[in-house]
């Protein structure tokens, strides 16, 4: 180990900022997780400990990261607090990117504006 290794948890943020799908558990017939699915669950364990820290980094993601990397973060700020996710959903109800997801095997596409909609009238 190096002196200058990077934060695990920028690790993981780095991994989802770059999704290039959103995907919630394994894909494909093999229920295969992507590397963003993999850094999503790592970060939500961290929360409990990491929120403070973390919820900033998150919020800067909704204007920078890829679309699927957007909505990871606003469920991830979901989980930091509630006002926080739905003011994340709000954000991107906005945004009419378009964003590839999985359900299992099945692979789709939707925009952000709907995604976050949708999540807003849960």
């Amino acid at each position: 180990m190096g002196l200058f290794n990077k934060n695990p948890l920028d690790t993981q943020l780095g991994e989802i900022a770059r999704a290039e799908s959103v995907a919630f558990g394994g894909v494909g017939i093999a229920g295969t997780l992507l590397p963003a699915t993999q850094a999503y669950f790592s970060l939500e364990e961290a929360l409990p400990l990491h929120k403070h820290e973390l919820k900033p980094k998150l919020e800067r993601m909704l204007d920078s990261a890829t679309p699927a990397g957007r909505i990871y973060a606003a469920e991830l700020l979901n989980h930091v607090e509630a006002a926080a996710g739905q003011a994340a959903w709000r954000r991107l109800a906005g945004q009419d990117a378009e964003v590839s997801t999985f359900s299992g095997c099945i692979m789709g596409k939707t925009t952000l504006h709907r995604y976050a909609t949708d999540r807003l009238e849960r």
